[in-house]
């Protein structure tokens, strides 16, 4: 069993889900049926309801859909990937929903958003329907309407404030009134306040208050708060919803200081979550073993990608259901290895097929031994994958942002791509074509690079390692691969 991702599918196929989602003529146009975006992470326990008012648990791989309604419990934590490459986070405790999500990929400028986030914190990163349609987008809490410009910003609301931090670009915050409708579109013409990223300053609207102030960062966050929050976000407790500190409805000054952190705290949220990810894998089922995904933005506000390096090591009970698995034969430091396990957790169901000094790609034996006769041109979804950079000064660990694998198993080709990266070494890119051999063997070499790997018997799983050499060292890594 896998976990389908149609973000990681083809660019043909996703061009043919993004045509589906025609621009909307106004507001009350019915909710389109296609997905609009997928669940990349899930940290505890979050809910949608969807516009039929059916409840569903959400998971890493989930479909969400025009209408939905997000929950959140104390320890719930989702992103979400949208179909116009927007990133948008939810933090436990909120309740956001999805109004309007519709994204002319022919015509992006008369693209259509609408959230209407009720309490909680939420951070939104744009994507091309906002950037380029900025006059129809909103995001409305119980007092106020956001309007953007081309941005990366954390908002928090409840029924009597909202409070906004912009990471990037800009915000306009109005409070509702005549000139500023609830079932509007775009930012609002009325008295509001224009937010740049400044030193972090928050822009606040209290119910009844009619233009937004500005607070001073030094002023709003009670010392240590931030830090507590954080290690309440990685304690075991939090997946429990034990030692979860909120404070009382009644206390507006706490609440306002609360709300302040819970908005710092999402500007952090990637560590944050990358830390608390050690503590969700082990509540995970045996098929959802893959690595979460923390939105990474680079300084200048452009989104990097996920990161499909797990977070921890991999178990053995975590990849119990997998078919193909790696398994390292020496010494490895735990740094630089999150997909193996031992040779003997490795060999004791399968078989090994392909490997190097250092690994081996153990397959689960099948009889015959022979890759499916049907199958034709497969694409495939990166699971998980781990790179390193190794030269005389040492071990670096990177990161691997995304990429692709298609194997034509009448032909007998494949070719593949991986996008690396590293905050010091910067984007480095492998790709090959090579050839199957029977049995389902990978095999692509070249003056500077080699690839080897396999595929499953039933042609639903691959992994292949590969080493590339540049100037001043060696690249080299593990992947993990499903069929879409």
């Amino acid at each position: 069993m896998t976990t389908y991702s149609f973000f990681q599918a083809g660019p043909r196929f996703l061009a043919a889900i993004l045509l589906t989602c025609l621009p909307m003529v106004g507001l009350t146009a019915m909710p389109t049926t296609e997905p609009i975006g997928e669940v990349a992470l899930v940290l505890g326990r979050a809910t949608l309801i969807n516009s039929e008012g059916d409840m569903v648990d959400l998971s890493r791989g989930s479909l969400v859909f025009e209408g939905s309604r997000i929950e959140t419990t104390s320890n719930g934590h989702v992103h979400i990937r949208f179909i116009d490459e927007a990133l948008l986070s939810v933090r436990p405790n909120s309740t956001l929903e999805i109004e309007v999500y519709r994204f002319d990929i022919n015509n992006p400028e008369a693209s259509t958003v609408k959230l209407n986030l009720d309490e909680g914190v939420a951070r939104a990163i744009s994507g091309q329907a906002s950037k380029a349609a900025r006059q129809r987008f909103r995001l409305n809490t119980p007092v106020a309407a956001i309007g953007v410009r081309g941005t990366d910003f954390v908002v928090g609301a409840d029924s009597r404030q909202t409070r906004a931090l912009v990471n990037e670009g800009a915000i306009f915050i109005a409070p509702f009134s005549g000139a500023c409708s609830e079932d509007g579109l775009g930012p609002c013409s009325g008295e509001g306040l224009e937010l740049m990223r400044d030193g972090l300053q928050l822009a606040s609207i209290e119910s009844g208050e009619s233009i937004p102030t500005l607070l001073a960062s030094q002023s709003i966050r009670e010392p240590g708060a931030l830090q507590r929050q954080i290690q309440r976000m990685t304690a075991p407790e939090l997946l429990s919803g034990e030692g979860v500190v909120s404070s009382s409805d009644n206390d507006t000054e706490g609440s306002s200081k609360s709300l302040n952190n819970e908005v710092y705290l999402e500007v952090v949220t990637s560590p944050a979550v990358r830390a608390g990810a050690e503590v969700a894998a082990a509540k995970v089922s045996t098929t959802d073993f893959l690595p979460v995904d923390p939105i990474v933005v680079t300084p200048d506000g452009q989104v990097q990608g996920f990161d499909y390096t797990p977070p921890s090591k991999l178990t053995a009970t975590s990849l119990n259901d997998r078919q193909l698995v790696w398994g390292y034969y020496g010494a490895i430091p735990s740094s630089a290895n999150r997909l193996a396990l031992s040779f003997a957790e490795a060999n004791e169901s399968r078989r090994v097929s392909v490997g190097n000094l250092s690994y081996g790609l153990f397959r689960r034996d099948a009889n015959p031994r022979r890759v499916a006769s049907d199958l034709g041109l497969v694409g495939f979804q990166l699971a998980s994958a781990q790179a390193v950079f190794n030269n005389e000064t040492g071990i670096a660990v990177l990161r691997v942002d995304g990429g692709s694998l298609d194997i034509n198993f009448q032909d007998r080709t494949f070719e593949t791509m991986l996008s690396i990266g590293h905050d010091d070494l910067g984007q480095i890119d492998f790709s090959a074509v090579g050839k199957i051999f029977d049995g389902g063997f990978l095999r692509a070499a070249e003056a500077t690079q080699r690839l080897a790997g396999a595929v499953s018997y039933d042609g639903s799983e691959a992994g292949y390692f590969f080493e590339k050499q540049l100037d001043n060292g060696l690249l080299s890594g593990l992947t993990l691969w499903d069929s879409k």
